[in-house]
């Protein structure tokens, strides 16, 4: 049977859509494999990782009829990458195993039965839907990923705080030395939903939004992609996106989240606006003189002038001077150069102002034009 038959790069391209929660080892075999379901011309294309669970369906040409069964996701990509673009291939079953042709190549690849595959059991208790434009949380995402903990004790910081609540939608990111806080607004009002998404999930999202927001034209609304909602649905353990096609299932981090607005520093004596792209180019110089487990570097803010410097072991420096539009009094405080450069490097904006009490303070930023982002940063001892 002709489970499937069309291009190269609309094959590959819906395979690496569902492929990237897929590890290569696993001490479950079959979810090294995608799990092919055939319904008409329908194909569906699944892959989980017990955590994630990733569905896509496509139209491709084949034989009519149904069909299931699961072929390792990472083979199958890594043959169709070393074919040309423009080829038509076909992915043939006959008994347990699936065939790959494409041109004169032929590749024969072991299967495993589709009833074997683990499907993540959907949440019953799903609240109200809403939903964004895909490039609105694809920017919230890579505003305060970067402040995400990696591997903490405290797993309730390994991820991605989400908000939804009356026509409002945060997401929040802390490490415990820095906390980043995105805001957008929904077309309609919900009630108050609160969950922590995982790490890989945040990352796995990132890039499914990335292939999404490319601007090709959806073939149905006539609109960029990235113009296109996705859907999102919250239970007490999972949560669900839809978009462009594709069906998203995550398992929820348990745990409570920190009071986030207690964090942010509500009043500050001190504001300095200044050029974002000057602020990390200087920050980027002081930091090659930072030692490797000791990344800070010093900040003096004084009348018309801020001092950058940074010195290592080796008793090296560096110093760099930006002119700014400030007449408070002298501030001196030291940061992790790390944790100012992610949130710069994150921004496209050309402005950003960096509010400040004394040089025991935490540090906030902001984007003048942009009310809904907030970034806090400790103070080091330098």
């Amino acid at each position: 049977m002709i489970v499937l038959k069309a291009t190269q790069d609309k094959v590959l391209g819906a395979l690496q859509a569902v492929s990237g929660i897929v590890e290569r080892r696993h001490t479950l075999p079959i979810l090294a494999n995608v799990l092919i379901r055939k319904h008409g011309s329908q194909v569906e294309l699944t892959t989980s990782d017990l955590e994630i669970q990733v569905r896509t369906t496509i139209t491709l040409d084949g034989d009519a009829g149904d069909f299931s069964s699961t072929v390792g996701a990472r083979k199958l990509i890594d043959i169709l990458r070393s074919m040309p673009a423009d080829q038509t291939v076909s992915l043939t079953s006959n008994q347990n195993k699936m065939t790959l042709q494409g041109g004169k190549s032929r590749f024969t690849l072991q299967t495993l039965p589709s009833d074997d595959f683990p499907l993540v059991q959907e949440a019953a208790d799903f609240g109200p839907a809403f939903s964004v434009p895909q490039k609105t949380l694809k920017h919230l995402i890579n505003q305060v990923h970067f402040a995400m903990a990696v591997h903490d004790i405290r797993y309730y910081l390994n991820g991605i705080l989400f908000v939804a609540e009356g026509k409002n939608l945060t997401l929040v990111a802390t490490d415990g030395h820095r906390l980043a806080l995105a805001q957008a607004e929904l077309a309609s009002e919900i009630p108050k939903q609160e969950v922590i998404l995982p790490r890989k999930t945040v990352l796995e999202l990132m890039r499914l939004l990335k292939d999404g927001g490319k601007a090709d034209k959806s073939a149905d609304k006539g609109e960029d992609a990235e113009e296109q909602p996705i859907e999102m649905r919250f239970a007490g353990n999972q949560a669900k996106f839809s978009f462009s096609g594709m069906e998203f299932v995550s398992k929820l981090v348990e745990g409570k989240f920190p009071d986030y607005n207690r964090v942010i520093p509500k009043s500050h004596k001190f504001r300095v606006t200044l050029g974002r792209a000057p602020l990390l180019a200087s920050l980027q110089r002081a930091a090659i003189l930072t030692s490797e487990k000791f990344k800070a570097v010093r900040l003096s803010f004084e009348p018309g002038l801020l001092s950058i410097a940074s010195s290592n072991a080796e008793q090296e420096e560096a110093k760099e001077e930006i002119e700014i539009d400030y007449g408070g009094d002298l501030i001196e405080t030291g940061f992790n150069v790390t944790y100012l450069m992610d949130a710069l490097s994150n921004m496209s904006q050309d402005m950003v102002s960096v509010d400040l009490n004394d040089s025991a303070s935490s540090a906030l930023l902001t984007i003048p034009e942009q009310t809904g982002f907030k970034y806090v940063v400790m103070p080091m001892r330098i």
